[in-house]
């Protein structure tokens, strides 16, 4: 049975959730399941058109009738042509369960984004970044997410099919360990922003595995965007060799968060903007879930992506996201100046920098970049403390390494994240042993800007650079390794860089 329904948002009333404007479109209502044969199903075809302007969700409430075994949805947008310039339809979509669709709330079964134009969820499975699990009785809501509106609106059609039967033995997940065989206190190396197809990536979780231990990564998180639906198929990635971290990317209209690390099956709303005033109830549930708070590419270009919430609740921040483009070399330049402003302001705390690869399909390469954590073993807790510490640095591969140190006149010295003890006149000398970096530059960035350039590193890429400071002359030093400059005098792309290290009395 097909029944054609046209929505008209124009003579619907807008209204706000408590977080981002939303839009709730009249019900679709099924037939009871009674006396219907196993396998019987029932089909509803909606069509209508979302202006420009449109609200960040519409929801289409579904009254879902009991004895449905299974739940899907298929849906197309047309997309014509616009000015160069201007954005075109873009459409999300997602589904929450007869528990509603309040903010935080238990009610969400899955998201898919625009990765993919069809979902079903059952008892036994769902679609990647779905939640399997029955389907009771009462009112579903589709959500849409008009993520970019052409000028002639959004025309779309959805197509909604429910299947009656008994539902299937509900399957119960099996996560990872949150250890693995490590070597004690050790410097790990880790990918902390991947996506899968359990999101909007074209990898297996097996296939990520083999790319991460290929590049040489002792750690990687799962990072899907808005789901936490893939937690539960890692486990058989995971060894002795690999700890797999679960988490989420977070991603809203204002901008993207890594919840790194939290507990298993914990989901992370994003249906907020910063105007909403709600991101620190999120960033507190990240971290009650034992996750780290940690703004993703802060300066990327793309609509949506620009970090807005300021960095009040943030454990670290990615400065590098994947191959080393202009937006990560502004990401650099405010990282440096929230330590400069810091060390101005006579604060203890500072934000750590880590880098990632944000890989999602071929060719994009898994551990480019990784970040280097030192850490007591190879566990969720110990890697997490080491990244909150700024115990780290950033290289663009396992080939990379790098010792970065600074000691005073009596011999005290200090790593990367650590401080330095020292009288304000007391020379400091500063080293950085480097392998891995053929034909590289090293440059040491101070409170005062950049006060060292070496010249390039041998063809071996191994090299010791060492230069000589005051905590009155640099209240911190940090170092970056960077490649051979190709439109000078702007300088080449990075290779690598550390946290600093702080010198003087705190």
């Amino acid at each position: 049975m097909c029944d054609d329904d046209d929505h008209d948002i124009a003579r619907r009333a807008l209204f706000v959730t408590g977080a981002a404007a939303a839009l709730t479109l009249g019900s679709v209502r099924f037939a009871a399941a009674a006396g219907r044969e196993e396998g019987a199903q029932e089909t509803r075809t909606l069509r209508g058109t979302l202006p420009t302007g449109s609200p960040d969700f519409v929801y289409l409430p579904v009254e879902v009738p009991s004895g449905v075994r299974e739940f899907r949805a298929a849906y197309t947008y047309e997309r014509p042509s616009v000015p160069t310039g201007t954005p075109g339809n873009a459409l999300d979509i997602g589904v929450f369960d007869e528990r509603g669709t309040e903010l935080g709330g238990k009610g969400f079964r899955g998201w898919s984004g625009g990765a993919r134009g069809e979902f079903f969820v059952r008892a036994d499975e769902a679609t990647p970044g779905y939640v399997a699990g029955p389907v009771r009785e009462g009112t579903w809501h589709l959500a849409l997410g008009p993520y970019t509106v052409a000028p002639q609106g959004l025309p779309y059609e959805i197509t909604l099919t429910l299947t009656y039967g008994e539902p299937g033995r509900a399957v119960r997940p099996t996560y990872p360990p949150s250890r693995a065989r490590g070597r004690g206190r050790a410097w790990y190396r880790g990918d902390c922003h991947l996506h899968s197809w359990y999101s909007d990536g074209r990898r297996t979780p097996a296939e990520i595995g083999a790319l991460a231990r290929a590049a040489g990564l002792d750690f990687v998180n799962t990072s899907e965007h808005n789901t936490h639906a893939g937690h539960g198929h890692w486990a058989d990635v995971a060894g002795d060799d690999l700890l797999v971290m679960l988490g989420e990317e977070v991603t809203t209209r204002n901008g993207h968060v890594l919840a790194l690390g939290t507990d298993p099956g914990v989901f992370v709303d994003w249906r907020y903007r910063a105007r909403d005033n709600r991101f620190g109830r999120f960033a507190r549930q990240i971290r009650r879930a034992g996750g780290l708070v940690v703004p993703a590419h802060p300066h990327a270009t793309c609509i949506g992506c620009g970090w807005k919430f300021g960095f009040g609740e943030a454990d670290a921040v990615e400065v590098w996201n994947g191959p080393y483009t202009p937006d990560d070399e502004v990401a650099l330049a405010d990282w440096d100046a929230m330590l400069v402003a810091g060390v101005r302001d006579g604060r203890r705390t500072w934000l750590p920098a880590v880098g990632n690869s944000d890989a999602h399909r071929d060719p994009d390469v898994v551990g480019l970049p990784q970040t280097v954590v030192l850490a007591d073993d190879l566990t969720r807790e110990a890697i997490q403390e080491g990244i909150r510490a700024g115990r780290s640095y950033v290289a663009e591969s396992s080939a990379l390494s790098l010792s970065f140190t600074a000691t005073g006149g009596r011999g005290e010295h200090a790593g990367v994240g650590e401080r330095l003890e020292a009288d304000r006149d007391t020379p400091v000398d500063v080293r950085l042993e480097v392998t891995g970096a053929p034909r590289c530059t090293v440059r040491f960035v101070t409170d005062e800007g950049l006060l060292f350039t070496s010249g390039p590193l041998p063809e071996s890429g191994t090299g010791v650079v060492e230069w000589r400071t005051t905590p009155s002359y640099a209240a911190y030093v940090r170092a970056e390794v960077r490649h051979e400059a190709t439109t000078p005098p702007l300088p080449g792309a990075l290779a690598a860089f550390t946290n600093p290290v702080f010198l003087g009395r705190a």
